[in-house]
């Protein structure tokens, strides 16, 4: 059995026209190229990674650096361009919408820094929500054993009004964790919290890999928050650019103002009609 819960091998992610449109193969001929007046953004660009099973990893990097879209293929939430994405041995890429849609049910757990919790549902509805959807029966211990374990047996009938920023997004990590899913992957999920409340929800991750073996991947801004983790992966320009394992708040900062400070790393535009390489765009 494989050790990594998830790994992404060669994976790209692009947006716009270039996606959809071939002009011609790579030499490996599994490739598209786009024509030089295509406008296209490159989300991700080749990223190999591997996220080990029962730790707790961070991905941080510049605006724009492509984590959120990191995230979203490794869930199973977007389809990258190329390359392959696997979940303990299921290749995420061939399956159908059907497919992908129930082994996000039933494997995947995603907790999003705005809570998404149903107003209208108290806490425990709003938990056993996935195993309706899924049209499975909703054993009653285990929404009271996830409730127990972030800390909210006390508030199981509450709706989210009556409960507090970090109480909803509590609430938020037990429908998250109701399924047992084997990877848990969390979108900046302190971002909407006080300084203290994001403390309370990092250590219940943190205590989650620990105490139970869970797999957690994380995107944040926040050096505090990604120094929870076992490992911090940094991206810039849709490429890993580096990790930094078991560092502190001031080690992950001081590298995130270097990655922030440097100059972005755009590819070299095709010379203009007339020229030739090296003239600098001037004329022969």
């Amino acid at each position: 059995m494989t050790t990594d819960a998830i790994s992404l091998r060669s994976v790209s992610r692009t947006y716009g026209r270039a996606q959809s449109r071939t002009y011609g193969r790579t030499r490996n001929g599994d490739g598209r190229r786009a024509s030089p007046d295509d406008t296209a953004v490159t989300a991700l660009d080749d990223v190999t990674l591997a996220f080990p099973r029962g730790t707790f990893t961070a991905v941080m990097g510049p605006s724009g650096s492509g984590k959120s879209t990191l995230l979203q293929c490794a869930a199973g939430l977007d389809r990258p361009t190329s390359g392959s994405v696997t979940l303990g041995g299921t290749e995420l890429t061939p399956l159908s919408e059907t497919r992908l849609t129930l082994l996000r049910r039933e494997r995947i757990g995603f907790v999003f820094q705005a809570f998404n919790l149903l107003p209208s549902l108290t806490a425990e509805q709003n938990v056993a929500l996935p195993l309706r959807l899924a049209g499975r029966r909703v054993p009653k211990a285990r929404i009271r054993e996830v409730l127990q374990q972030v800390g909210l047996a006390e508030r199981a009938r509450h709706r989210p009004t009556e409960l507090s920023g970090g109480q909803q997004q509590r609430v938020a990590l037990a429908r998250a964790l109701v399924t047992r899913p084997e990877v848990l992957f969390a979108d900046e999920p302190t971002g909407a919290l006080d300084s203290q409340t994001g403390r309370q929800v990092l250590t219940l991750l943190r205590t989650m890999v620990d105490g139970e073996g869970q797999t957690v991947v994380m995107v944040t801004h926040d050096p505090v928050a990604a120094s929870y983790a076992d490992r911090v992966v940094f991206l810039v320009d849709g490429r890993v650019n580096g990790e930094l394992v078991g560092a502190g708040t001031h080690d992950i900062a001081t590298h995130m103002t270097k990655l922030e400070a440097a100059p972005p790393v755009r590819p070299a535009a095709p010379p203009a009609p007339g020229t030739q390489p090296g003239s600098e765009g001037q004329p022969c």
